[in-house]
């Protein structure tokens, strides 16, 4: 088990109903971690769309995941 800290931004953001929280978890990288989440709140993109980083550092939805890593789920940016 791993305890991590997440952020959240965007359309993760508003189906979390939060911008940051520390969760317990068994997964082992940071895909099985945004499948857990994502069962858990309902997130409506796919890994397909979001990008991951993992201590401020872009990762490889591969990356083994250790107690106290801070991971951010990043879901592609509308501007103008």
């Amino acid at each position: 088990m791993a305890r991590v800290r997440l952020k959240y931004y965007a359309v993760l953001r508003e189906q979390a109903g939060r911008g940051e929280e520390t969760v317990e978890t068994g997964a082992a990288d940071a895909a099985g971690l945004f499948e857990e989440l994502a069962a858990r709140h309902g997130f409506s993109l796919g890994r397909d769309r979001l990008r991951v980083a993992v201590n401020a550092e872009f990762a490889d939805w591969s990356r083994t995941l250790a107690d106290g890593d801070e991971i951010v789920f990043i879901p592609p940016v509308a501007g103008g």
